[in-house]
């Protein structure tokens, strides 16, 4: 008798790859000190009190245990949209707003919108991985628009004109990026987003972490430019700066007419984001802006010292620093990144991401995701890092 067989375009997909290198770390010994974990980009700090309360009321109340609506509370569509407003110096309404069940899930919703089966979007490379399975398992086709440290793991105009004669529907940036935490420049996304429009593509920001960018700092004026709803959708996650990745929320800005389309996958993904954790977080946009303003300089300080520590390992080369990550090229060039990065855990007890799970060519180098640590700790990666060999 025949087995059933599963989605071809699912199982041929690697596992996870987070687990694995936890599991790379269950088996140090604790020899050079306490686990340090750079692995996965969660906030290494907890979350407000005034937050846990809010969230416990929402999650106690009637009010909230049903269905919402599918675009996502009205409280926090209106102050998301309010801080949008704020942050870019532009217009934006609570209809240009659609809440999601975090931002890998508002990425998934919004590729569906404007993409199926056979299409084709462009990533760049390195990717965040979690982008390039998606597009792997819905039928999508990947392109690849290839980034060097020498530029900063920035993209190049004459890259981009490339890819887009490709016959791409999109193309997906991440800024400040993972894994390389490089920061994009206002001037060359306007350029990027002018190229989309001339070629009729989307183009899709994902700003996952801009709340980690230097105060003051807007992070670009696509948000300005007359028009931007007919090609544009920013991805963002309150997961990091509210310290609250469990209760995955994050939220799709574009147009109102690609929100609506957006709707129908989510109607069909998960009818509505988890309801508690809108209405705790409407409420913290306003009440808790000098917390986070706080916590970005906390992850600033943090960067800060793992520049001073790499500055004393010259063996090892920091490419990239920005955000929550650095991207870091190891010294060993004829091992694979996984070998470093699982040998790195198990002898030095330091967990980080491999580079070759963001992309073939990133063999070289290895994601540290410092916001994880605080400075006394990452200052402990001077005597890991220097006497460690795979």
């Amino acid at each position: 008798m025949p087995s059933a067989s599963f989605n071809p375009l699912v199982s041929r997909l690697s596992p996870p790859p987070v687990p694995s290198v936890f599991a790379w770390g269950r088996a140090y010994d604790g020899a050079s000190g306490p686990l340090i974990d750079l692995s996965q980009a969660v906030p290494g700090y907890p979350p407000h009190p005034d937050m846990l309360a809010w969230l416990g009321e929402a999650a106690a109340s009637r009010a909230y245990a049903g269905y919402g609506p599918i675009e996502g509370e009205d409280m926090l569509r209106g102050a998301y949209a309010a801080e949008m407003a704020e942050i870019y110096g532009a217009p934006v309404i609570a209809q240009n707003i659609h809440i999601t069940s975090g931002c890998n899930q508002a990425f998934m919703a919004a590729v569906m919108a404007i993409a199926g089966a056979g299409d084709r979007v462009a990533l760049t490379d390195p990717f965040y991985f979690n982008q390039e399975t998606t597009l792997a398992m819905l039928g999508i086709g990947r392109e690849l628009l290839p980034l060097d440290a020498a530029d900063g793991f920035v993209p190049r105009l004459d890259e981009v004109r490339a890819t887009l004669k490709k016959g791409v529907k999109a193309i997906a940036l991440v800024t400040p990026n993972n894994p390389t935490g490089a920061v994009y420049p206002d001037p060359l996304l306007k350029d990027i987003f002018e190229l989309c429009r001339e070629a009729g593509v989307w183009l899709i920001l994902d700003e996952t972490y801009r709340d980690f960018l230097p105060a003051g700092e807007r992070p670009h004026g696509l948000l300005s430019i007359a028009g931007w709803e007919e090609n544009l959708i920013l991805l963002y996650s309150f997961s990091k700066s509210f310290c609250i990745p469990g209760h995955r929320l994050g939220a799709v800005t574009a147009g109102e007419r690609t929100v609506a389309e957006i709707a129908k996958v989510m109607d069909n993904l998960q009818i509505c984001a988890p309801r508690a954790p809108q209405v705790a977080v409407a409420r913290a946009i306003p009440a808790l802006k000098q917390w986070r303003d706080a916590n970005r300089a906390e992850i600033l300080a943090r960067a800060n010292a793992l520049r001073a520590v790499m500055a004393g390992l010259p063996a090892w080369k920091m490419d990239s620093l920005g955000a929550y990550f650095a991207f870091i090229r190891h010294p060993f060039d004829d091992r694979k990144s996984a070998e470093v990065a699982e040998m790195l855990a198990r002898k030095a007890g330091v967990v980080c991401i491999p580079g070759a799970y963001f992309g073939e060519r990133q063999e070289a180098y290895l994601r540290f995701a410092f916001a994880n640590a605080d400075a006394g700790t990452i200052a402990t990666l001077a005597d890991r890092l220097g006497g460690f060999t795979p």
